[in-house]
């Protein structure tokens, strides 16, 4: 079995600045690095997250599974599942956690919202009905997120500094980056000017299809690199002295057939 996968996203986490993060890339494989993220901050720092989604989830991914053949239920306990089906109840929801505050002895610290694009776009990746366009939908989601994140770091840093700041990560997927001719001609996504302005670190997941990565066998390889403004000096001086800010860093994923995964920097 590869090494800790939990060990090693924990660090890897910890090296992010305090600022919210956005996934962007392959759909399935960023689901299990919401639910990895959740894990671990829930198991290693006693965070309690909250995680956003429209689809239920039953199970872990097997790539979970195999990882972390040891999780304890208690861990499972301080991750909340909520599944709002329309942007309209993620807001609701999103703004009831100002309120959770009060009626809850432990504040978030964690907020996760799974596929985004689901909520600011309608079914079948019709326009949302809540606003006329869907950059000014994107900007109201972002911007709820961040002023609640905003408030809960000031409660946390009340109660327990420890726990504090709250984060958030958003997992996306541009409709434009769906498909081949839209990967050959790059076609840029007006939605990204808006969301880059709330998310200021951006972690891209980029499928290794070169002859050693497919010569390897059946396993999958991924490029995970994080850049945007956020990403500063300090977050990238594990690897090189002389990285400036702004820089990306960058790991490899590697997910086995059997499902388990390991990360390790590049």
């Amino acid at each position: 079995m590869p090494k800790d996968v939990k060990n090693e996203f924990h660090w890897a986490s910890s090296q992010l600045p305090t600022c919210s993060t956005l996934v962007v890339g392959d759909r399935t494989v960023n689901r299990s690095l919401l639910l990895l993220a959740a894990i671990t901050a829930a198991s290693e720092t006693g965070r309690k997250v909250v995680f956003f989604t429209q689809n239920q989830i039953q199970s872990l991914p097997v790539t979970l599974q195999s990882c972390l053949p040891n999780l304890s239920p208690e861990s499972l306990k301080k991750i909340k599942f909520s599944y709002p089906s329309t942007v309209e109840e993620l807001l609701m929801q999103v703004a009831c956690l100002h309120e959770s505050t009060n009626t809850s002895p432990t504040t978030p610290s964690l907020i996760i919202v799974d596929r985004l694009e689901g909520y600011l776009r309608g079914p079948g990746g019709s326009q949302s009905a809540f606003h006329q366009g869907e950059q000014s939908c994107a900007a109201h989601v972002s911007a709820l997120l961040h002023d609640t994140a905003s408030f809960l770091t000031q409660v946390l840093e009340r109660q327990n500094p420890g726990l504090a700041p709250c984060r958030v990560i958003a997992s996306f997927q541009s409709q434009v980056e769906v498909g081949q001719a839209a990967r050959e001609h790059s076609v840029p996504d007006p939605l990204h000017a808006v969301l880059d302005r709330y998310f200021p670190v951006r972690c891209t997941l980029d499928r290794n299809t070169s002859y050693g990565a497919t010569a390897a066998g059946s396993q999958e390889v991924w490029h995970v690199y994080f850049s945007g403004t956020g990403i500063t000096e300090t977050t990238c001086a594990h690897n090189s002295k002389d990285k400036q800010p702004g820089i990306a860093q960058e790991w490899q994923l590697v997910i086995f057939p059997n499902g388990p995964m390991e990360f390790t920097v590049v």
